[in-house]
């Protein structure tokens, strides 16, 4: 039986950590890898861009999984208020434009939005946010509401859209400067060059984070992209439990780790624990902080004059 935990730990050290066989894999795999390479750059080439006629702020990735896009987008939308933050939804139980958020008032419940959309909700102060596979038409939709700018959340892949692309240098990087699937690259690293900024935290940005409402024996419960990122805090638990990314936690499931390590509490990520906090059970929070830098506020700022 396919085991999806066992897979994606198996992919994070291929791409992060290979050892001497999964290195052979993905020297394999080159022949694959360039073909890949070759279609993502013809895409790339053969769009026209369309203007929209109002200030889009993209923020992206070229590495698979997470790399902090949503704490950047959120400490961008509180300092330059009038975003509406438009992203993809991924992993929702909905299809189509969906409203989540208008001027601070959430529409809806986060099996619709999704976790990502709901985790911008309630964390940009009076936040509008909109979810949806078709950005063009969210982007519309944004402009007839009022919205001041667009920022659009893993926005770099959609190069029909002028916008301002700020990309963000993963920390830690895959192993390989390759593209899937040799390598944990969803783009060619050449297209840093398309940037029109490059993030790199401890530089342009900077994160702070604590645990509110620790306990004594906490278990880490994940559903991220890349749970080692969250390493510092496994010596703060008895316990690490990671879920594929986007995983829509059950009540039985979570009570069941609690009871099965006897545990004082669940630690969660923000993005976790919008999809757990009305189930009623004891979560100690890692809260994240992302602070900008004079310098990156300043990029910004004269973008969005």
């Amino acid at each position: 039986m396919f085991n999806k935990a066992k897979f994606h730990a198996w992919a994070d050290d291929y791409f992060y950590r290979p050892n001497f066989i999964q290195k052979l894999v993905s020297i394999l795999l080159l022949p694959l890898c360039a073909i890949y390479s070759c279609i993502v750059c013809l895409k790339q080439k053969l769009v026209t861009q369309k203007d929209f006629g109002i200030k889009i702020l993209s923020i992206g990735n070229l590495s698979l999984g997470g790399s902090g896009k949503t704490p950047l987008g959120i400490a961008i939308a509180n300092e330059f208020s009038g975003a509406f933050i438009i992203l993809r939804g991924y992993k929702r139980q909905s299809k189509g434009l969906v409203r989540v958020a208008l001027n601070g008032e959430i529409l809806t419940d986060v099996k619709t939005s999704g976790d990502e959309a709901m985790e911008y909700a309630i964390s940009v102060k009076n936040a509008n946010v909109i979810v949806s596979e078709n950005r063009d038409k969210a982007i519309l939709e944004a402009k007839n509401l009022g919205a001041k700018y667009i920022l659009l959340d893993d926005g770099f892949s959609k190069f029909h859209i002028k916008k301002f692309d700020i990309l963000i240098r993963p920390n830690p990087a895959p192993k390989l400067n390759l593209t899937i699937p040799s390598g944990g690259y969803r783009y060619p690293v050449s297209f840093y060059k398309f940037a029109n900024f490059i993030a790199e935290q401890d530089r342009d940005y900077f994160r702070h984070s604590e645990i509110l409402n620790p306990t004594p024996k906490m278990v880490l419960v994940t559903a991220i992209a890349s749970p080692l990122r969250l390493e510092p805090f496994f010596d703060k638990t008895i316990a690490q439990v990671f879920f594929e990314d986007h995983h829509a936690f059950t009540h039985q499931e979570l009570e069941q780790i609690l009871k099965k390590y006897n545990a004082t509490s669940l630690l969660m990520t923000k993005k976790d624990f919008v999809k757990a906090q009305n189930f009623g059970i004891k979560i100690s929070l890692i809260s994240l902080k992302t602070e900008l830098s004079q310098n990156f506020k300043n990029v910004i700022k004269t973008f969005l004059l």
